[in-house]
């Protein structure tokens, strides 16, 4: 959220829970700068509804008053917008601290030490540590892609944003006009997905291959966003996690971990290869791209034509 933005609904919303009476648009507008700044009434009716959407989005309880001679005030009861006592018990004040202490990266970091401090105030106790109960593993989420935080937070303020995106078989990356629903990491890799608006369907987007810096529009979404955003399962089915086929590969020695380990079957060959028999599905053919020459795709021929395909659009490249 842009820090304009967010100071403006932080004025609205003290405005509405600080007065004991409803106050009025034009009220409103005397009291808030940024509102005095809006230009024409039209401006300013359209940027104060939407402030009022936002509040109320975030959680807001705003009521609408009528007044005797039928001008309509706003206000936001403090009772009405009261949370309820926090109680956490040992275990989940511990799990909760041990979610928090997850991000490494440094932007996350401050975040999380902040939630760590209202977790100790909320009920975990000073001398409980938050890995005590799984001291032999240090959780860590890590983001290497400098397209991580804007698209984070796209995700979060609902903002459409554009990227350079290069696909695996592609020589040269691509403009894609993106409405941002979720980023979620699966095997060591950041997905996004969200709604593709130049090929007007929902698409997954792997982070690593984004390449200059993720804009920000400042126009709404034109598509809704599902209740469940299934990222990992499709990016599952393009790596053949679902197929019912089997696909039947050349390894090098102590390459491609991640395959050897979904195998079904490997042989030794010697002089420095082995043989995998792995699940073959829709997309294999892109991941297989991207152990370069240490695979080699025996059969089927299909699947043997499309890595050959790939390999040669990237060295044109």
């Amino acid at each position: 959220m842009a820090i304009a933005k967010a100071e403006r609904l932080m004025n609205l919303a003290l405005c509405l829970l600080g007065t004991r009476r409803p106050l009025s648009k034009r009220e409103l507008r005397e009291s808030i700068e940024a509102y005095l700044e809006a230009g024409s009434d039209d401006s300013f009716n359209r940027m104060f509804e939407r402030d009022k959407d936002d509040l109320r989005e975030l959680g807001l309880v705003i009521e609408t008053v009528e007044s005797l001679d039928g001008e309509i005030g706003y206000l936001a009861r403090r009772d009405s917008n009261r949370l309820p006592p926090i109680t956490l018990d040992a275990e989940e004040a511990a799990a909760l601290g041990l979610a928090a202490k997850v991000w490494q990266q440094a932007r996350l970091a401050g975040a999380a030490s902040g939630a760590l401090q209202k977790l100790r105030a909320a009920g975990l106790p000073e001398d409980v540590d938050p890995y005590e109960a799984h001291s032999a593993l240090e959780p860590r989420i890590p983001v290497h892609e400098a397209a991580f935080e804007p698209l984070m937070l796209a995700c979060r303020d609902r903002r459409p944003v554009l990227f350079e995106y290069r696909k695996a078989n592609a020589a040269q990356p691509e403009p894609r006009h993106v409405e941002p629903w979720a980023l979620e990491c699966w095997r060591g890799h950041w997905y996004l997905a969200g709604y593709d608006r130049d090929r007007g369907a929902e698409r997954v987007f792997r982070l690593s291959r984004i390449t200059g810096k993720v804009r920000s529009r400042g126009a709404r979404f034109t598509a809704p966003v599902p209740d469940v955003v299934t990222v990992r399962e499709t990016v599952a089915s393009w790596a053949g996690e679902t197929a019912d086929r089997s696909a039947l590969i050349r390894l090098r020695t102590g390459a491609g971990y991640p395959l050897r380990a979904k195998a079904t079957g490997v042989r030794e060959l010697g002089d420095g290869w082995d043989e995998l028999e792995i699940p073959y599905g829709h997309g294999l053919d892109a991941w297989l791209v991207e152990f370069g020459p240490d695979v080699v795709v025996l059969e089927p021929a299909e699947l043997r034509a499309d890595v050959v395909d790939r390999l040669r659009a990237v060295a044109k490249g």
